[in-house]
């Protein structure tokens, strides 16, 4: 086959899968959504994935809110830039307010009571009429360790209004709510290098 009908084959072929796309792409109807997305798993990259995904949003202008359950105080790249984005622009609400991670805490009534503050503040930003997408970072652990009633967040995200999007993400997700978000991503751990004794780095991990 010369050069001209390879061309003509991938034309033909690139013909078929546009079609294909575009018949696709007709068939969806909902032109705007509020979605409730999940960011699961044990590899890599859940959180970094919603913060990804809050610097779009404030590229189209919108307002956002950050709640981060479990990870205390940490000084993060993320946290520095997003808050310094929201000095600047005021598109930006960003609250910390776990106090580490349970099993460094190792006391029960503070988790839980560090959990319901992160989330009495993401109710808050839930009743923002501006804010359009809120990332709730681990929120995921807390309702695994039942530090929050899970009945309670999932009737809470299911009565938002229309145009609020929200990202959880954590480890071991709850099967009922990855039943009730509208995406679910899992992040497969493939390879890790703390596996191979390197330490969480700056810029990479934090």
């Amino acid at each position: 086959m010369n050069e001209e009908d390879e061309a003509r084959r991938h034309r033909l072929k690139m013909e078929k899968r546009k079609a294909v796309q575009d018949a696709e792409v007709a068939g969806k109807t909902v032109a705007r959504k509020g979605l409730l997305m999940v960011h699961t798993g044990a590899g890599k990259g859940k959180s970094t994935a919603a913060f990804g995904l809050a610097l779009r949003a404030l590229g189209h202008g919108w307002k956002i809110g950050v709640v981060q359950f479990g990870k205390g105080q940490w000084r993060t790249g993320e946290r520095n830039m997003l808050e310094k984005l929201g000095q600047e622009l005021g598109q930006v609400a960003w609250h910390t307010l776990g106090e580490g991670f349970t099993w460094e805490t190792q006391d029960r009534a503070r988790d839980e009571a560090a959990a319901r503050r992160a989330w009495e503040k993401a109710r808050e930003l839930m009743d923002d009429h501006e804010i359009r997408l809120l990332v709730l970072d681990e929120l995921n652990i807390s309702l695994r360790y039942e530090h929050l009633p899970l009945e309670e967040v999932l009737g809470a995200f299911a009565a938002r209004r229309d145009d609020l999007n929200v990202v959880v993400t954590g480890r071991n997700a709850k099967a009922e709510l990855i039943a009730a978000a509208d995406l679910v991503t899992e992040m497969t751990l493939v390879k890790h290098h703390f596996g191979a004794g390197v330490k969480a780095q700056e810029g990479i991990e934090f």
